[in-house]
């Protein structure tokens, strides 16, 4: 399995919320458990809620989404849940029209629901073989996946700067090869996931001495690499503030961790158009995970509203007109 991680902003951002109805509701709307498979034709309605699971990148995400559907002609609203188990029955009821996802963890989490806790995990560090299964799961609930961009938000693993440069390091490969020992500052789960502590052992070669369980890039575990009582963090390859402690990423050369590859996900019955798919496909076709990284910094560490940073993307791109 891969992480359990949440990708959460390091201080909360505020959205305008609207009134939650969905745990009564998704009870009794369309849902795989409740009535078999959907099997709606794709709707185009002009009325879209955009669902974000309230941290700064889903915000973010949200905020783009709403801007270039309302810029195509369809009226649109945000509603933020910050909890998966509420927001994608709301997802197939029809409460929720649109919400951003993550690829490799969406297919585990649909998996998951579909055939039991213990069934093997099917999201990987292959982008089609992943796609092919979250399609797969997400079809018969009524769910549409549209195409993946460039932008990913993997687990990733970050030393500091002055380490990297002494040792010559890239790559976790490199690392591997360098023979130092490392100690990693991670979730306590990093001793037995595969895309941790074992993956890094098996896969690279590393010799990890030990887990320090601060969190998955947490301040503390920052913290701890960038005084020295650790030499490795695991966080994510969009981490909006590895710069203030003097961290730097090293590339998951031998494509360790599952694709976590920004998808759309649709409610097929309400948002199955090819017109939406078109104009959330232009996002996608810009959006990098650079480009990410450096929007969660300007929420996150510069205090901007998420409102305000997705518009000035856009614009910039030239997605949005002025």
């Amino acid at each position: 399995m891969r992480a359990l991680r949440r990708r959460a902003a390091a201080t909360p951002v505020l959205l305008p919320l609207l009134p939650l109805f969905l745990v009564g509701a998704c009870s009794g709307g369309p849902s795989l458990e409740n009535q078999g498979a959907v099997t709606a034709p794709p709707g185009d309605s002009k009325h879209l809620t955009i669902g974000t699971a309230g941290f700064t990148e889903s915000d973010l995400l949200a905020q783009m989404y709403a801007l270039l559907l309302k810029q195509a002609g369809y009226s649109t609203k945000i509603l933020s849940v910050a909890n998966r188990e509420l927001y994608e029955p709301a997802l197939e009821s029809g409460q929720i029209d649109v919400v951003p996802e993550y690829a490799a963890t969406f297919a585990d989490w649909l998996n998951a629901k579909t055939n039991g806790a213990k069934a093997p995990p099917v999201g990987s560090p292959d982008l089609d073989a992943t796609m092919k299964a979250l399609r797969g799961l997400a079809a018969p609930r009524g769910l549409t996946v549209l195409d993946p961009g460039e932008a990913v938000d993997q687990n990733a693993f970050a030393v500091t700067t002055a380490f990297a440069k002494q040792h010559r390091l890239r790559t976790l490969s490199d690392l591997g090869a360098s023979g130092l020992k490392v100690r990693l500052a991670a979730g306590d789960e990093c001793v037995q996931r595969p895309y941790c502590e074992p993956g890094l052992k098996k896969t690279y070669g590393i010799d990890v001495t030990g887990v320090d369980p601060k969190g998955v890039g947490t301040t503390q575990s920052k913290k701890a690499v960038q005084a020295g009582k650790d030499q490795m963090v695991l966080t994510t390859t969009t981490d909006a503030t590895l710069s203030d402690f003097g961290l730097v990423l090293l590339a998951d050369d031998k494509h360790l961790q599952n694709a976590d590859y920004i998808v759309p996900v649709v409610n097929r019955s309400r948002a199955g158009s090819d017109r939406v798919a078109e104009v959330l496909g232009a996002l996608n076709s810009v959006l990098t995970t650079q480009d990410l990284a450096s929007m969660n910094q300007q929420v996150d560490s510069w205090r901007r509203l998420p409102q305000d940073v997705a518009r000035s993307y856009l614009e910039s791109k030239g997605l949005l007109r002025t």
